[in-house]
């Protein structure tokens, strides 16, 4: 299976704002944004589609392709729990940079780790294998889930995350056809 994995475009938000699951909607520039993530992918035809069920990933999934988009709750951002919508810089020091040292194992007030994060990935992702052995899939989703993936298959440790630029409408391929998934591009 080849998988292409797409962020959504930019957001209708401040920055330094946490969003995370919250469903915000996308800037103005949506439509020229689309329009790049569209040329993009305009070589390359796709067996399915889904999407996160957040509208910022709907609306690109829906402007990518018109109809059989799949939603799946599993694709969904990180979980910042009592974090969302809040800005980070009102989130206490020491608070925030206990969570930032081990992310991987630890949750924000009522949230959910990188790792249950990680482990709703891959377990989208093992299930779309057997799904679609020989086809290519096209997935909406959020910069979150993308460096996650991308850490499961080099078996990297969650740590090391935002060590991959994911940005807004980017795309990033991975092919699961041989015996080890192998990574095509990040971030194109």
């Amino acid at each position: 299976m080849r998988l292409t994995l797409i962020r959504h475009t930019s957001l209708q938000i401040p920055a330094g704002v946490c969003y995370g699951q919250t469903d915000v909607d996308v800037a103005a520039t949506f439509m020229h944004e689309a329009t790049q993530a569209r040329d993009k992918l305009k070589h390359l035809a796709f067996d399915a589609v889904f999407s996160s069920p957040l509208q910022r990933c709907v609306k690109l999934a829906h402007a990518l392709v018109t109809d059989n988009i799949a939603h799946d709750e599993r694709l969904k951002e990180l979980h910042f729990g009592d974090w969302e919508m809040r800005a980070w810089d009102d989130i206490p020091r020491d608070v925030f940079d206990h969570w930032a040292q081990n992310y991987a194992e630890l949750a924000p007030p009522n949230g959910e780790t990188f790792s249950q994060l990680q482990q709703r990935g891959v377990a989208f992702v093992e299930e779309i294998l057997q799904q679609h052995p020989q086809g290519h899939v096209l997935v909406v989703t959020h910069g979150g889930m993308i460096r996650a993936i991308l850490a499961h298959v080099l078996n990297m440790q969650l740590k090391g995350l935002f060590r991959f630029n994911i940005d807004y409408g980017s795309v990033t391929q991975l092919d699961f056809c041989g015996t080890v998934p192998k990574i095509e591009y990040v971030n194109r």
